[in-house]
């Protein structure tokens, strides 16, 4: 079947520890890969795109992630004219950290890229920020938001906290469970904390077997950034912040983190 319900975003926000967390409910059957049907691979078809979904049982929900939906302007309309039922949900992070997430992807691909601090700036002198650069725009949720409610109402779009997702899995994971109108099932039994990795493995609560960690490419060590950097970004994304906040009706607390720092 088509799918009922999209992980739509964000890049480096949490999703795919988010997808493995909700693979584990026996009502859940999720594509593994992102299939970017909704921006790379629209002109295939649904049929193509229905090809790709896991076969599922009366009762069972069909889901997929693709990070990059939240951003694709033609996202909302592509997928509404599939099915304006269409469950959405967001893992959002607090966008400087993403940002500097998204960046040390880049750079573990291409160590010959310039510094986060050069891209990251249109005039360093200026302190004024290039919010071209994908890396910074992902994280003015507000804008890409404003998108999906020309088609979404805000009760089907579900913002899940990348920072509880690793503070609190079991308590996420019930509203994300909630949201879908599961029984909850994955909960507190599911998960355990790994030090080294410093966040959340998965484990089947009745199964022995070794729990499964996300892979390699997850908690990377991230590259030292000035601190005055940092500052600006903040800055940048404080207004952007607050607008989302109050279009969503939720408070990410990420300013409160930086005064704790």
């Amino acid at each position: 079947r088509l799918p009922q319900a999209l992980i739509i975003g964000v890049k480096k926000g949490g999703t795919r520890a988010l997808l493995e967390a909700i693979r584990a409910h026996p009502d859940v059957r999720a594509v593994g890969t992102e299939p970017h049907f909704f921006d790379r691979n629209y002109e295939k078809g649904l049929e193509w795109y229905r090809n790709v979904m896991p076969k599922t049982l009366d009762g069972q929900i069909t889901m997929e992630k693709t990070p990059s939906y939240f951003v694709t302007n033609e996202a909302p309309r592509r997928i509404h004219s599939m099915a304006k039922d269409t469950k959405l949900i967001v893992v959002v992070r607090n966008p400087v950290t993403r940002a500097i997430s998204d960046y040390t992807q880049t750079l573990s691909k291409k160590p010959e890229i310039p510094t986060f601090e050069v891209l990251a700036f249109k005039n360093r002198t200026l302190g004024l920020i290039d919010a071209s650069w994908s890396a910074i725009r992902i994280g003015i949720y507000a804008l890409h938001l404003e998108n999906w409610l020309q088609y979404f109402p805000l009760s089907q779009i579900l913002f899940v906290s990348g920072e509880r997702l690793i503070t609190d899995p079991a308590g996420e994971m019930a509203k994300v469970q909630d949201f879908l109108g599961l029984k909850r099932i994955v909960t507190e039994k599911h998960f355990y904390f790994n030090k080294t990795k410093g966040f959340p493995c998965l484990k089947k609560p009745e199964d022995s077997s070794a729990p499964r960690c996300l892979g390699k490419s997850k908690g990377r060590t991230h590259p030292k950034i000035d601190p005055d950097v940092i500052h600006r970004l903040r800055k940048f994304y404080k207004p952007f912040n607050v607008m989302f906040y109050q279009m969503t009706g939720q408070d990410f607390q990420w300013e409160q983190e930086e005064s704790d720092k």
